[in-house]
């Protein structure tokens, strides 16, 4: 892992136009961005397209990034704008095409959390957090896989501070309804960071 210094050296060069800068800022941030999609994104099939498109968005939007500033919360930032950009895209796709055997048009109805469960539940716990309405299974991502504070998720998503702690409640309240392993949901009630789940 490149430290923050020379990472910003690198975005920098990637700035102006260096393929090499590219590669390594791509190598250093593959993983977060894939793991924070892939989590919010339903379909695996959609997964790569998604991710491509933050890249593409990334060297579109890399000139307006504040070099004075930490480079993983806005990348993560723009992600989350990508996200939901295609699932607006998908929801104008199926109102064309009326697809309704691919999407889920009822509100899903999740079995735990993935802030509940401990390491031998994780790929279940995967999926039942993407089965959250996005509103809700957005915070849950960023509160707990990116481990930002309630103020930055108010930040990435441009949203009050008091709407996503309500979200946030919302969640886990729904998450908790059908947990495996029930655990207390105030501060430093979490048995493992989930920031390692993949």
């Amino acid at each position: 892992m490149i430290d923050p210094s020379s990472m910003q050296e690198w975005i920098r060069r990637m700035n102006n136009g260096s393929e090499e800068a590219f590669r390594v800022v791509y190598d250093q941030t593959k993983e977060h961005v894939y793991g924070t999609v892939s989590l919010l994104i339903n379909n695996r099939e959609d997964v790569s397209d998604v991710v491509n498109e933050v890249y593409a968005e990334l060297i579109t939007s890399l000139p307006k990034y504040d070099l004075g500033k930490p480079f993983r919360p806005w990348l993560t930032g723009l992600t989350i704008r990508q996200v939901n950009n295609w699932n607006r895209k998908l929801w104008r796709k199926f109102r064309l095409v009326e697809r309704s055997k691919s999407f889920a048009l009822h509100e899903p109805n999740p079995g735990s959390d993935a802030v509940v469960l401990h390491n031998e539940h994780r790929s279940s716990l995967v999926e039942l957090v993407q089965k959250l309405p996005y509103k809700h299974k957005s915070v849950v991502v960023l509160r707990y896989y990116h481990e930002h504070s309630f103020e930055e998720i108010s930040e990435l998503l441009g949203i009050p501070v008091g709407t996503v702690k309500s979200r946030h409640h919302a969640a886990l309240a729904k998450l908790r309804k059908h947990a495996v392993t029930i655990f207390s949901e105030e501060e430093g009630g979490i048995p493992s960071c989930p920031s390692n789940i993949n």
